[in-house]
């Protein structure tokens, strides 16, 4: 707080501003410096007021030591002078006689009869005012089951009494009341208590997301699992990183851990690594810090207590060293309030959490479905990026693992892949001595072959700079070796690796044509490399020429120029011919590969698939096998082009099935997930779409393609806020934004302000209206700095302007707008700016009725001028004109504010403007909606049902004669209004 208050006006003002901050330390300290603020002035009212601010501010942020000190001070003045205390502040003050109970439980250092005094204190006290005890008997009962003695006459004398107006609130009640049916065992009786809070019916401040974090096992072991993940995505956002939520975060954790969700349990745990510092309740504390031991106990009984953990501050830690930390403290705590309480109660119920078993396998909780595996750092060696689910056996023998890997390589077998991977590691191994047998070859041959084989990882990648530069000393290598058709061979690929990398960092809309050129260039530098390489063995003369036919295709794929298709097929018959007369098999259903493709790119889809066709039926009679799959990828994307999704459908279904069989290297399962993504759309299975979307993401990742991962999972994120699924949107968009490269700001920070632009309308979709806008606000200044792109700043900032106009924090939405005309200036959003400028003047005179009519007018004489330069630029708006939706609201928003002649006035200029209805659905459902409002201005608030009587009815016979009996509807209801009315 910059200066103090100096007068009460300011002091409220002040105070006010305060109560608006999420609870916390910010809040907290602001608080505190408020109450002492208060303390200058004569009248004692701001002081009471300030006070109780600042308790609240201690109790909804886990202080529990503070909150009674500053009660005892609010008590000491009500003795004193009870007459300052407004009925305001006195029902604020017996209210929290239970928080003070609640907090002092808190407190194992607070002895067992230092609460029963307190809770004298309570009753006295109320009996005094005269209020009835049923709150009293609630502190009695929750003091009973805090200490673990038997509680059902405690329940009874609490459950049984009248609810007064100092009674917990509903959902807090029926919490209690639930939670003591699951300490007696009776999962179906709590969970039918549960049901009026689960289903939103009854909220607080703490409810729903606390009832969620208890109700989450019982709904498992009632085989309700869906239901659980539900209000485990829902109840988890409600109470992430609240130091006053902390024993929910830990029954999160707990649940996660019993699902087989133990990597998205860690993921929690780091979000929520601040609560190890900020909880200053020891009984919330022991709740979480049992919640975490719970996961963590079963990361480590996985076999993966290596893996580091998100704990205490000034460290790195381990799961399981971590664990060993949780477990001193947690039993610390249990001992010191089973001392206090002189109970075994809390150590019970602790031990009773850790011995619990899984109550699922594995549950689905998110779209990211990962395991304690993908959480492992990788290692060099050959991990998920070369295994296969039979991996062969290597020979022992170091000679004769080299001379398989290279017959293998030469065939092109993917198997090939893991043994260069061996070879690499034995060869790094200081105590390595080379064979010393002609067969091998010199040292430096080998070398050379480990440079091939990173080089063409480097180019899968397509990290073609580091491809090139490997290629080019494997060539140097091999020359050293002898061996010049390998070293032709690698510089051929360098070239082409090289012309690949072209236009790389030029900008995005740079003309394809200069990589169309390089590609050009390298295609004549092989050509002569060919003519100048003698003796080349057919096996090398066969995968030059396949560099040389694909270096053609990638030219027509880049260039789309038809001449090009002539050469590239020239070039796949020289290859095929030369394949079939040497019997090099692989280069055989490669040729044929090249043909289909590039039969494809040149427009020619039949000759394509038939082409394809004809090599499946080989490749399924003759081999190789690992070459199945990717034709069956080519041939799918065929069938997409000829609008044939079932048959896509069913070669990307098998090609990813086929794909299991080998390596994951061997296929591009991720693109294909991507291409099966889209052929689940286009068959109307978007939920089967999202399934690859976010499975070809992960696998994405994994291969380190983040920023590809990032746009599929943003893609996906759209596609599940459009399916309604937004708990889902949210979790899987929070879980990226929390991955390390996000976090460090390494990521490009536009996919990322699109993430979060995402999340943000998923927020307001679930109605979670605060933080919406808190995240639009952010991300519109942030993109008020790019001016590169002004069109996205008009974009985020005409929604946030609409979200605080839904706030009602009218002023900033207002200059919200300004921003989004601003931008709008240098990059027209003819139709979202005009949409958002009339939803704020509908918002505006709707909440404020005739004093916000001002406001909201201005903002419809901006839409105006957007409309009349939409209108000079010759915009056509895809929905609503422009105009007849601007003069309809007009009409709406006078009616708001009580101005019924000119609202009939703007909607007969709408109406004029719309034109009679015809058979288009739209434009009917507008008209109607039109006249209906007419009518109900004229009818109802002008009271001249006369008039509009007529006007409705010939409405209703034009929409019944063009068969919009639903649009018809509405009018005749309001028509026999009227005629009611009369």
């Amino acid at each position: 707080m910059p200066t103090a208050p100096q007068t009460t006006d300011e002091l409220y003002q002040e105070l006010q501003e305060n109560d608006r901050r999420p609870y916390g330390r910010t809040r907290t300290v602001t608080a505190e410096e408020l109450a002492e603020a208060a303390e200058q002035f004569d009248d004692p009212e701001p002081l009471i007021d300030a006070l109780l601010e600042l308790q609240e501010a201690y109790t909804y942020g886990s202080e529990p030591r503070k909150s009674p000190v500053v009660f005892a001070r609010l008590l000491t003045l009500l003795d004193e002078q009870p007459d300052v205390f407004d009925e305001r502040q006195r029902n604020q003050l017996f209210w929290r006689f239970k928080w003070v109970a609640n907090a002092l439980r808190a407190l194992p250092e607070v002895p067992l009869s230092g609460l029963r005094q307190w809770l004298t204190e309570m009753r006295d006290r109320y009996e005094k005012a005269g209020l009835g005890l049923q709150p009293y008997y609630g502190q009695v009962y929750q003091l009973a089951d805090h200490l673990g003695e038997d509680t059902t006459a405690a329940y009874e004398l609490w459950a049984a009494r009248a609810r007064t107006p100092y009674s917990d609130c509903e959902a807090c009640e029926i919490c209690e009341r639930a939670r003591h049916h699951l300490t007696a065992g009776d999962d179906q009786r709590a969970l039918r208590t549960w049901e009026p809070v689960l289903a939103g019916k009854q909220s607080c401040q703490e409810e729903p997301a606390r009832s969620a974090s208890y109700a989450l096992l019982p709904l498992l072991r009632a085989a309700r699992a869906d239901e659980a993940r539900a209000l485990h995505l829902a109840g988890y956002r409600a109470c992430r990183r609240n130091p006053a939520m902390s024993g929910e975060v830990g029954r999160h954790l707990e649940f996660c851990a019993l699902t087989g969700n133990e990597a998205r349990g860690l993921e929690l745990l780091a979000e929520n690594r601040n609560l190890f510092d900020e909880v200053d309740s020891p009984l919330d504390l022991l709740s979480f810090l049992t919640g975490v031991e719970v996961l963590l106990q079963r990361v480590e009984l996985l076999g993966h207590g290596e893996l580091p953990a998100a704990g205490y501050a000034g460290r790195t830690w381990t799961a399981a060293a971590l664990r060993a930390e949780v477990r001193g403290r947690a039993d610390d705590l249990a001992a010191r309030f089973d001392a206090r309480n002189g109970t075994t109660a809390h150590a019970d119920r602790r031990r009773a959490r850790l011995e619990r078993a899984p109550l699922l396998a594995a549950l689905e909780l998110t779209l990211r479905v990962r395991t304690l595996e993908d959480v492992t750092p990788a290692a060099p060696a050959p991990t998920a990026s070369t295994s296969t689910p039979a991996a062969a056996v290597l020979p022992e023998s170091l000679t004769e693992l080299i001379v398989r890997t290279r017959s293998l390589d030469e065939e092109g077998h993917p198997d090939a892949k893991v043994r260069w991977t061996r070879l690499r590691t034995l060869l790094d191994a200081p105590d390595y001595t080379h064979p010393d047998d002609p067969a091998v070859g010199p040292l430096a041959r080998l070398r050379a072959d480990l440079l091939a084989d990173e080089a063409g990882t480097a180019g899968e990648r397509d990290d073609f700079a580091r491809s090139t530069a490997l290629y080019e000393q494997a060539a140097a290598r091999y020359e050293e070796a002898g061996l010049p058709g390998d070293a032709a061979l690698a510089r051929a690929a360098a070239l082409l690796a090289t012309a690949e990398n072209s236009g790389e960092d030029a900008a995005e809309d740079a003309d394809p044509a200069e990589k169309a050129a390089a590609l050009t260039d390298a295609h004549a530098a092989m050509v002569r490399l060919h003519e100048e390489t003698p003796d080349l063995a057919p096996r090398q003369e066969a995968r030059l020429l396949r560099l040389r036919a694909s270096v053609l295709g990638l030219r027509l794929q880049t260039s789309g120029n038809e001449e090009h298709a002539a050469p590239a097929f020239a070039e796949i018959d020289l290859l095929h011919e030369h394949a079939v007369r040497h019997e090099v098999v692989g280069q055989v259903s490669g040729a044929r590969l090249l043909r289909a493709s590039t039969h494809a790119l040149s427009g020619d889809l039949p000759a394509a698939v038939a082409e394809a066709d004809a090599l499946v039926e080989r490749l399924r009679a003759d081999g190789p096998a690992w070459h199945l799959p990717r034709t069956l990828v080519l041939r799918g994307q065929i069938h997409l082009g000829l609008r044939d999704a079932e048959a896509a459908h069913a070669d990307l279904t098998e090609a990813l099935r086929l794909a299991a069989d080998w390596p994951a290297h061997a296929t591009d399962t991720g693109r294909v997930h991507a291409l099966l993504a889209q052929t689940s759309m286009r068959l109307g299975r978007p939920d089967e779409a999202l399934r690859h979307l976010t499975r070809s993401a992960e696998l994405d990742l994994r291969r380190g393609s983040r920023t590809a991962a990032y746009c599929t999972y943003s893609n996906a994120a759209q596609l599940t806020l459009d399916l309604g699924r937004v708990e889902d949107c949210i979790a899987l968009l929070d879980s990226l934004l929390l991955e390390p490269d996000v976090v460090a700001g390494e990521l490009d920070d536009r996919l990322v302000a699109q993430l979060r632009l995402t999340r943000a309308r998923a927020l307001h979709a679930g109605e979670d209206l605060k933080a919406a806008t808190a995240e639009f606000v952010s991300l519109a200044a942030e993109s008020a700095g790019w001016d590169d792109d002004p069109s996205s700043h008009a974009m985020i900032a005409a929604e946030t302007a609409v979200l605080l106009g839904e706030s009602g924090e009218f002023d900033r939405a207002r200059e919200a707008a300004r921003q989004a005309l601003a931008a709008h200036a240098l990059a027209p959003r003819y139709e979202q700016l005009s949409s958002c400028l009339r939803e704020l003047a509908r918002l505006q005179a709707r909440q404020q009725g005739a004093e916000g009519l001002a406001g909201a007018l201005a903002h419809l004489a901006d839409a105006g001028r957007v409309a009349d330069e939409a209108r000079a630029a010759g915009f056509a708006a895809r929905d609503r004109s422009l105009d007849s939706a601007l003069a309809y609201e007009h009409g709406r928003v006078n009616a708001y504010a009580g101005e019924y002649e000119a609202a009939l006035t703007a909607l007969d200029e709408a109406l004029a403007l719309l034109g009679e209805p015809g058979e288009e659905q739209g434009h009917a459902g507008e008209w109607a909606e039109c006249v209906r409002l007419a009518g109900a201005v004229e009818g109802i608030y002008l009271k001249r049902p006369a008039p509009a009587l007529p006007r409705l009815d010939a409405a209703v016979t034009r929409l019944t004669a063009l068969g919009h009996t639903e649009e018809a509807k509405p009018l005749t209801s309001l028509a026999t209004q009227l005629r009611e009315g009369e």
